[in-house]
C-alpha cells in the first residue's frame, strides 16, 4: 500500500516514530508533526531525518499536500484530526495501518480488548502460546508497537488493543478476538458510553473466533450478532465455554463433543495472583489459545510460567499479621471493583482522579468488607461521600496536600486502622496525574512507605 502523496504522522511516541520508520523504509514520503521539542523528541526527529523524515515541531497543524494521516490514538475532536477529516484526508491509526502493512503469510492475530486486565491477560496469552512451543510477541496497546512486529518472523502475534486504537480501526481481522470486560471509561475521549462499547465491538466485527466474557453483560451483548461464539465465564460452563468446576478451570468449547466432553485446562493455584478477576483474564487468554490448537497441557504450563506486571494485585509486606498489597494500577472504579472483592477484610486506599466516574457503586458493594478507609488525591471527596452514604459506619481519614510525604501519612493512618487479618489495598479508583507522574510512581511510593513502616522501631 503506497500513499500517492505524503503521509502525516501525529506525534513522535514510541508507536509514532516507529509509523514514520516502517512508512520510509517503503519509500513513502513521511511528515511527522510533534508540539514538544525536548531532547528525547530532537534525538527521534534526528534519527529519522537519516531516513528523509521531516519533523515539524510546534502547532499541530495538518501539512500541505498530505494524503493521509496516521494516529496513534488521538481523539477525532483533537484539532489536527478534524481538521484532516474535514479535508477529506483519510484518518487510520498504527493497529490499522500495520494490519494493512503485514506481509503475506503473516503471523496471526488473537487480539483482545477490555476496560480492566488487558495487559496480564495478553501476557498469559503470550506465556501459554511460548509454553506450546510457538514463537510468539505481546504486542499494541501493552507497548511493542504492532507495526514494528508485523514484518518479525513470528508464529503468532498476542495483540492488545485499546478503544482508542479500535476506534481507528476498519479491516482488522484476527484468527480469534476477545472482550474481557465493557465499563464505563474514557467517556470524555469517545463522547458516550455508546461510542465507547461501540469502539471495543469493532474487534470482533472481522475475527475468526468471538470470545467474550459470559458474566459480563456488555461484552455478551456485542457478542449476540456472532454465531457459535465462545463464552467464559467463574461458574461451571455450559457447552460451547470455558469456565470453573470446583478448583479446575476447564474447557467445553474447543473440544470434540463440548455437550459431553470437558477437558481439564489447569487449577485455581495456577492462576497468580489469584482473584476472581484474574481467573477471568485466564479463562479469556486460554480460550484465545486453544483457538489456535494450543494443547491443555501447554495452558497450564504458561499460566505456572506468567509473571504479573507490577501494581497489579502484588503483595508488598506483612507487618504484625496485616498483608499490604499494591494495586495502584486500579485507574477506575471497575478495576478496583475487582480487586476489592478478592480480600475479605479491608483497609482501602482511594483516591486520585477519577475522570467523571461514579463511585457509588463501587462503594455500596465493597461496604461489607471495609474496615477502614484512608482517602487522598484530587476527588477523594467523591468518594467521601460514597463512603458516608453506604458505609456510614466505617472509619475514613482524608489525607491533604501533595507533597512527597503524602504516601507516607497514608501508609500510617492505615496501618492504625488495620487489625490482624486485615488487607490494606491501595487500589485508588482513579488516575494518578494529579500527585504522581503515574500510576507506577503512585505503587512505588506506597510499596516504600510500606517498607520504611516495617523497618521503623
Amino acid at each position: 500500500m503506497t500513499s500517492p502523496g505524503r503521509t502525516c504522522v501525529a506525534g513522535l511516541g514510541v508507536s509514532g516514530t516507529a509509523v514514520a520508520r516502517a512508512l520510509a523504509g517503503r519509500g513513502e514520503r513521511v511528515v511527522v508533526v510533534e508540539a514538544v521539542e525536548g531532547d528525547r523528541q530532537r534525538e527521534a526527529a534526528a534519527e529519522l531525518a537519516r531516513q528523509d523524515v521531516e519533523v515539524r515541531f510546534g502547532p499541530m497543524e495538518l501539512p500541505e499536500g498530505v494524503t493521509r494521516l496516521v494516529t496513534t490514538g488521538w481523539a477525532p475532536h483533537h484539532p489536527l484530526i478534524a481538521d484532516a477529516l474535514a479535508a477529506g484526508v483519510e484518518v487510520v491509526g498504527e493497529v490499522e495501518l500495520a494490519w494493512r502493512l503485514r506481509p503475506a503469510h503473516a503471523a496471526p492475530w488473537l487480539a483482545l480488548t477490555g476496560t480492566n486486565g488487558k495487559t496480564t491477560a495478553v501476557r498469559m496469552l503470550t506465556a501459554i502460546l511460548r509454553a506450546a512451543g510457538r514463537e510468539a510477541l505481546a504486542v499494541g496497546n501493552v507497548g511493542v508497537p504492532v507495526i514494528q512486529a508485523v514484518t518479525e518472523p513470528y508464529d503468532v502475534l498476542a495483540v492488545e488493543l485499546s478503544s482508542f486504537q479500535l476506534h481507528w480501526s476498519s479491516s482488522l481481522a484476527p484468527h480469534a478476538a476477545a472482550i474481557l470486560n465493557v465499563a464505563p471509561d474514557h467517556l470524555d475521549w469517545h463522547g458516550s458510553m455508546e461510542a465507547y462499547a461501540e469502539a471495543k465491538g469493532r474487534i470482533y466485527e472481522r475475527a475468526g473466533t468471538v470470545v467474550h466474557n459470559a458474566d459480563d453483560p456488555e461484552a455478551t451483548r456485542l457478542a449476540e450478532p456472532y454465531a457459535g461464539a465462545v463464552g467464559f465465564t467463574l461458574g461451571v460452563p455450559r457447552p460451547g465455554q470455558l469456565g470453573v468446576v470446583e478448583d479446575l478451570l476447564v474447557d467445553r468449547a474447543f473440544v470434540a463433543d463440548p455437550v459431553e466432553a470437558a477437558e481439564e485446562l489447569a487449577t485455581l493455584a495456577d492462576v497468580r495472583p489469584l482473584a476472581p478477576h484474574n481467573v477471568a483474564n485466564a479463562l479469556a487468554a486460554a480460550a484465545l489459545a486453544r483457538s489456535l490448537g494450543v494443547p491443555a497441557s501447554a495452558v497450564r504450563q504458561g499460566l505456572r510460567d506468567f509473571t504479573p506486571d507490577p501494581h497489579r494485585l502484588a503483595h508488598v509486606e506483612r507487618i504484625g499479621e496485616v498483608d499490604y498489597v499494591d494495586d495502584s494500577k486500579a485507574t477506575n472504579p471497575h478495576a478496583a471493583a475487582a480487586a476489592l472483592s478478592a480480600y475479605r477484610s479491608i483497609v482501602w486506599i482511594a483516591g486520585g482522579q477519577l475522570k467523571g466516574a461514579d463511585v457509588d457503586d463501587l462503594v455500596r458493594r465493597a461496604a461489607p468488607r471495609l474496615r477502614g478507609a484512608v482517602l487522598l488525591g484530587a476527588d477523594r471527596a467523591a468518594i467521601a461521600e460514597a463512603l458516608a452514604r453506604h458505609a456510614p459506619n466505617v472509619p475514613v481519614v482524608d489525607i491533604s496536600g501533595q507533597d512527597t510525604g503524602v504516601m507516607n501519612r497514608v501508609v500510617s493512618e492505615a496501618a492504625r486502622l488495620a487489625s490482624p487479618g486485615d488487607t490494606v489495598l491501595l487500589s485508588p479508583a482513579s488516575a494518578s496525574l494529579d500527585m504522581f507522574a503515574g500510576y507506577p510512581a503512585r505503587g512505588e511510593a506506597f510499596a516504600r512507605a510500606v517498607r520504611e513502616l516495617k523497618a521503623a522501631p
